[in-house]
């Protein structure tokens, strides 16, 4: 769709948003993450806060508006220093305003907006979670009346399903990840400490155009997933499980390593897990009920004589670890398995990963990023899945 003022693309499906809105009881939508603030804008985020968001004696603040059924009165309002970016690339909205410097006086100038443009309050959505306190107050004392409610489902479930311009990112993002750990893994003898094989792997993430998030890593039989001075010595097992950040979507994988050759029950291990992460992939297909990829995952980890020590879990993923689609109740992350009662969708991403925490031969695992497709499913990052032996570059 393209804004009739400015004839820029909007990015995202505008109809889409309304149906959510309206379900939600939502006139006006207040986006203020970073994330949802990017997605919404096609793809902007403000180079200078993307590490720190604290800024003299406020922070940074992002504020989008859209009003239900009215783009042309869709607004940003961001920071002075975005106004660069902003001339390189202008935004869709037709109102665009950059000269804010803290969380309050940003929230006003969209305050202001709304109230100039006439736009029905009723109902008004804000993120909860990326809302400042001093802007919450600000928000609720101009508009006493109105219904507050939180737009993470109503946003969610817009992200939910990936353009192909949000999926090439993936595939960049997860290979370039799986690259990076085979470099790591290859250029280290035994003696490495896990803190220096993460700043290598940073290193090479970077090198490969990523943002280096986290690397969990575990190494010998120690089932502790920090960085540390803990040695990968010879005949040890090496477990590296990153995310890499690509234009703000993330890479997310594991794999495993040894220095030397690993015996039987190793093989045996890893070969287990890699039957349930295939197992659970199996079903994934546009128009599956997402309860299909737990029902399969589990039962061949049932089978596994090391189930007592196994675990699996399958998340959505995307610009956000653990988005929509959400297969379980029971994970890490809390929430409710809306996503198991519904049919997958063809652009929905899933990572599945499943853990083997053994307590004499240490942590093993397999991550997977799977795409759901109409005929079935594609695999990003899909190298390197069985034990990569460490030091053969050295």
């Amino acid at each position: 769709m393209l804004n009739p003022d400015r004839q820029i693309a909007i990015p995202f499906d505008t109809a889409r948003l309304d149906r959510l809105m309206d379900d939600a009881g939502m006139d006006v939508l207040i986006a203020t993450s970073k994330h949802n603030v990017q997605y919404l804008l096609g793809g902007h985020r403000a180079f200078f806060f993307d590490y720190m968001d604290a800024m003299g004696l406020s922070r940074y603040l992002p504020v989008l508006v859209y009003a239900k059924g009215a783009p042309d009165k869709a607004a940003y309002f961001g920071h002075r220093l975005e106004n660069f970016q902003r001339e390189n690339n202008p935004f869709w909205t037709p109102v665009q305003q950059c000269n804010n410097s803290g969380s309050i006086d940003t929230m006003q100038k969209a305050i202001e907006h709304i109230k100039k443009s006439g736009i029905k309050t009723k109902g008004i959505g804000p993120e909860l979670s990326f809302l400042p306190a001093d802007s919450a107050k600000v928000l609720r004392d101009a508009f006493p009346d109105a219904a507050l409610s939180d737009s993470l489902f109503v946003l969610e479930r817009l992200r939910s399903v990936k353009t192909p311009d949000e999926l090439k990112k993936l595939k960049i993002a997860s290979e370039a990840v799986i690259e990076s750990m085979k470099a790591v893994i290859a250029n280290h003898g035994p003696g490495a400490t896990k803190a220096e094989l993460t700043e290598a792997l940073r290193r090479e993430e970077t090198n490969r155009g990523l943002t280096f998030e986290y690397c969990l890593i575990t190494a010998g039989t120690s089932l502790n997933r920090a960085p540390s001075d803990q040695v990968w010595g010879k005949g040890d097992i090496l477990s590296l499980d990153s995310g890499g950040n690509y234009h703000g979507y993330i890479g997310d994988l594991c794999r495993m390593a040894i220095h030397g050759e690993p015996d039987t029950e190793l093989q045996d291990m890893l070969g287990d897990i890699e039957e349930i992460q295939r197992a659970s992939m199996k079903p994934i297909k546009a128009g599956v009920m997402g309860s299909e990829v737990y029902a399969s995952g589990e039962a061949r980890l049932a089978k596994s004589k090391y189930h007592n020590n196994m675990h699996f879990l399958g998340h959505g993923m995307g610009l956000v670890s653990h988005e929509a689609p959400r297969l379980t109740s029971s994970g890490p992350v809390p929430y409710d398995d809306y996503d198991a009662k519904r049919p997958l969708e063809t652009g929905m991403v899933i990572s599945v990963e499943t853990t083997l925490a053994h307590p004499k031969r240490g942590f093993i695992k397999l991550e997977d990023t799977v795409i759901v497709t109409d005929k079935g499913f594609d695999i990003y990052g899909e190298g390197a899945r069985g034990w990569n032996r460490g030091g053969t570059a050295v």
